[in-house]
């Protein structure tokens, strides 16, 4: 580089200086790939805020696996320990457990924990708080992860309060939701019909509350959407209903002190969106009152603007007068996302269930067919079109074909001509 530098070749003797940067970058980040340590995970905690993140780095084989960042809900009384030490507990409930388990902090009954450890594993499990060297080095790079993760989420926990803070304004709420459920649906034509359904909460998008509903009335006309919303929420609020109670008893439940998933939130919605004008609120409180529960969950329609246009959309809401939001206002952009996202849900369950449709076989109506015999016909046969014009003779020849299965399968296709 000082060559380079003394020959006025300053292009040359910055590629020099940008190596001479990596290398010390990555001499100086040794500490995630320590000697001497084959099979460990490594845990360490930060707190702030009254949150509570958890880092866990997994080296197998004496290699970095990888890392993730966990948020337990925990009380906030509780100290960084005590958080750890019960997640700990529940942690290795699913997961095999290394020779190593080192943390951050130090955790009450950490005898007990190493010898139940010990024993599901089968081999002896250490669990200690390193003091010196590459296992403290490990440690202390964990805490670093821990407390930038926290950092990241502290700030996106803040945009979204802020943003659902808005939404309880706009639609009149006594406070921020804590669970907004969407609604919309999917068909063409009015086959293969499936309704949807996302949740939102303060953590952003709840994807494992996520529900899909393949219409299943009989009677509705085709491509009646007012039909459709109206079975989707029957079925989807019975069984709330009967599932978590009234909706005050099921918030005031007791939480667990520590949970695991941070993707816990009531059961109850604080408040329903449906993407739909008018007809649709209407068709959505029909419903409400008759289950009996008409005043327990705020509802509004969100209506798509002239040509669809993303900005102009009217909301509607029992007992107030349409309204619009200003084209810049956070809370429409937040309430698109929700929208499009409920669609985005709605459109996919849709074509999974159309596909599954083309690809359905004859075979799979016939009662006791199943994978086996199925696969049997086929190579016997050739098709299912071919299965349907055997003769019984032909039929009981199939290996694993009885002459009750044959006749079964006989009189299934040509009772019906």
């Amino acid at each position: 580089m000082e060559q380079a530098s003394e020959a006025l070749d300053f292009e040359t003797a910055a590629i020099y200086r940008d190596r001479l940067a990596a290398l010390s970058h990555v001499q100086g980040h040794q500490g995630i790939n320590p000697q001497g340590v084959e099979d460990a995970d490594v845990f360490a905690v930060a707190q702030q805020g009254g949150q509570t993140c958890i880092q866990v780095f997994f080296f197998r084989t004496g290699q970095n696996w990888g890392n993730r960042a966990y948020f337990p809900r925990a009380d906030k009384t509780y100290e960084a320990g005590e958080v750890l030490g019960a997640f700990l507990t529940q942690f290795y409930d699913d997961k095999p457990c290394p020779r190593l388990i080192a943390l951050s902090h130090e955790i009450e009954e950490v005898e007990l924990l190493s010898q139940a450890l010990t024993l599901k594993a089968g081999h002896k499990i250490e669990i200690a708080v390193p003091q010196r060297g590459a296992k403290k080095e490990m440690v202390e790079h964990a805490a670093l992860n821990a407390r930038e993760a926290l950092g990241r989420r502290l700030a996106e926990t803040s945009t979204q309060a802020k943003l659902l803070e808005g939404v309880a304004e706009v639609f009149g709420l006594e406070s921020p939701p804590r669970r907004i459920e969407v609604y919309d649906n999917s068909h063409i034509m009015g086959t293969n019909a499936v309704g949807g359904m996302i949740v939102a909460g303060p953590e952003g998008f709840a994807k494992n509350h996520y529900r899909k509903f393949n219409i299943r009335s009989s009677d509705l006309t085709p491509g009646d959407d007012y039909g459709m919303m109206r079975e989707v929420l029957k079925r989807r609020f019975s069984r709330l209903m009967k599932e978590a109670g009234p909706k005050g008893d099921a918030d005031e439940e007791a939480n667990p002190e520590l949970e695991v998933d941070d993707g816990a939130m009531p059961p109850w919605p604080d408040l329903v969106l449906i993407d739909g004008g008018q007809g649709q609120l209407n068709a959505a409180r029909e419903v409400m009152q008759e289950l009996g529960i008409e005043d327990a969950v705020p509802m509004a329609g969100i209506a798509k603007g002239p040509d669809r246009d993303a900005g102009r959309e009217k909301f509607f809401m029992t007992g107030r007068q349409s309204f619009m939001l200003a084209e810049r206002d956070p809370v429409l952009y937040f309430v698109q996302r929700l929208r499009d996202e409920a669609h985005r849900f709605a459109i996919g369950s849709h074509r999974a269930r159309r596909k599954k449709e083309m690809v359905k076989n004859p075979l799979d109506e016939v009662a006791g067919i199943g994978p086996s015999r199925k696969r049997a016909l086929l190579m016997h046969f050739g098709t299912a079109k071919a299965v349907s014009r055997a003769a019984l003779a032909d039929l009981t020849a199939v290996e694993g074909i009885s002459e009750q299965m044959a006749r079964s399968i006989y009189n299934h296709f040509h009772e019906k001509v």
